[in-house]
């Protein structure tokens, strides 16, 4: 074999390794988009539409699966379930003849029942990044209470928005109290009307 030879053999050994290698590359890389897909659900959309660049994009939602998987999260004993619920409903109660603070206390039962289920409360995007990874169809609710709590606390929510802030809370609530069982925590078409806050008049 010529010297000639030999080199376009390497070159074309090289290039056929180069391909292997892209093509690895490229499956790995919709492997892990598609498994953050499956694991984020919306949040990788959104998460995605909010970024520079898609790459940027995976590498927070790969690390907010890290972190999570660094936390201690645990269910809540049957007795510590039936605390939160009496709880949720002593404020569900007071709704109707104090709304603004009913929100506030139903912000404050969460955030109490996040904290024992072994979600960090430092701070609302830590809090959001660990919900999204488990918990990511209450996502929305979550944000969304909270954005009617902080208008809540300036005065500027009237009666209807808090009312939709206590739904979005309870729909949070009643997914972290229950684990996402519905066996744990049934929350059946005549229960959810039974608990839903109605208007003052």
């Amino acid at each position: 074999m010529t010297t000639t030879e030999i080199v376009l053999l390497v070159v074309a050994i090289v290039v056929v390794l180069l391909i292997v290698a892209a093509v690895l590359a490229a499956a790995r890389k919709k492997k892990r988009t598609q498994e953050l897909r499956g694991t984020f659900g919306d949040e990788y959309d959104r998460t995605v539409e909010t970024s520079d660049k898609r790459r940027d994009a995976e590498r927070e939602l790969a690390e907010r699966k890290a972190r999570h998987e660094q936390l201690d999260i645990r269910p809540l004993s049957a007795a510590s379930r039936e605390r939160y619920l009496t709880a949720w409903e002593g404020v569900q109660g007071r709704f109707v003849d104090a709304p603004v603070l009913a929100l506030s206390e139903a912000d404050a039962l969460l955030t109490r029942l996040m904290a024992e289920r072994g979600f960090p409360t430092d701070d609302l995007r830590t809090q959001e990044d660990m919900l999204s990874v488990e918990h990511t169809h209450v996502l929305d609710g979550f944000r969304a209470g909270h954005a009617i709590e902080q208008a809540n606390t300036t005065g500027s929510a009237d009666t209807e928005q808090v009312r939709q802030g206590m739904l979005h809370f309870r729909e949070v609530f009643d997914d972290l109290v229950s684990d996402g069982d519905p066996e744990a925590y049934p929350t059946d078409a005549q229960d959810v009307r039974e608990r839903e806050p109605r208007e003052t008049r």
